[in-house]
């Protein structure tokens, strides 16, 4: 079985980071997912698509750890890097010109 383990990013209605600690750990659908043509339910033909709640760690090396001792092929996602770009109130209503982007540039 492979499983992918990852950091979540943070929904857009969270404004702060709060649940964006914890790795995730969830698996791969291994069949895909197809409607019942009698009740219209959906259904898939392995049993870890019945697994709805991702097992939660708290660092990689932890899930990492549990799917070697599962015997389980993982896919680790490194988290993108936040970058923070310094602001300022005053940046909101400066005047930039188009030579002052060239100047920028180098050109």
């Amino acid at each position: 079985m492979r499983v992918r383990i990852y950091r979540p990013a943070k929904s857009a209605a969270q404004s702060g980071r709060a649940k964006t600690h914890a790795w995730l750990l969830e698996p791969e659908l291994l069949t895909p997912r197809v409607p019942e043509p009698l009740m219209g339910w959906v259904s898939a033909g392995d049993t870890f698509s019945e697994m709805r709640d991702r097992l939660r760690f708290a660092s990689a090396d932890d899930a990492i750890a549990f799917a070697n001792r599962k015997g389980w092929e993982f896919i680790l996602e490194e988290p993108a890097e936040r970058r923070i770009r310094p602001r300022n109130y005053l940046d909101n209503f400066r005047i930039v010109r188009p030579e002052d982007e060239e100047r920028k540039s180098g050109t």
